[in-house]
């Protein structure tokens, strides 16, 4: 990672789940009902991760997503190795987790993303 990019602000709840690998509550973002046309971009950085097209009704309580911006996110096994962590490629901002083989799409994948990590970006704006 290059030290020496700007990134944006971030709240100490956004601090807490974007830097330090928290994460928010479950159907309490503000993007988990979310089906607005557009991109939704990281919260820490501003590069385009998810195409609101890749997005789709999980239940999980978290938004979720089963194509991402080529190159945009990076999976890291987890300590426990269980599971694996998705974050930003461009700041390694902890986005959520990836799943596979749930059946829930076509391209049988699912970001679990924490609605705290995005910004949303309506198309045509």
């Amino acid at each position: 990672m290059d030290n020496n990019k700007k990134f944006n602000e971030l709240t100490s709840e956004e601090s807490y789940v974007i830097e330090r690998k928290g994460t928010e509550r479950p159907y309490t973002g503000e993007y988990d009902e979310h089906y607005t046309k557009g991109t939704y971009v990281c919260k820490k950085c501003d590069s385009p991760l998810y195409s609101s097209e890749a997005k789709f009704k999980s239940g999980c309580g978290w938004p979720a997503f089963d194509d991402i911006v080529e190159g945009a996110v990076k999976r890291i096994p987890d300590a426990d190795g269980r599971r694996i962590e998705i974050v930003c490629n461009n700041c390694d901002g902890h986005l959520g987790h990836v799943f596979e083989g749930e059946r829930m799409t076509s391209k049988n994948t699912r970001h679990c993303v924490n609605s705290i990590s995005l910004k949303f970006i309506k198309d045509g704006e």
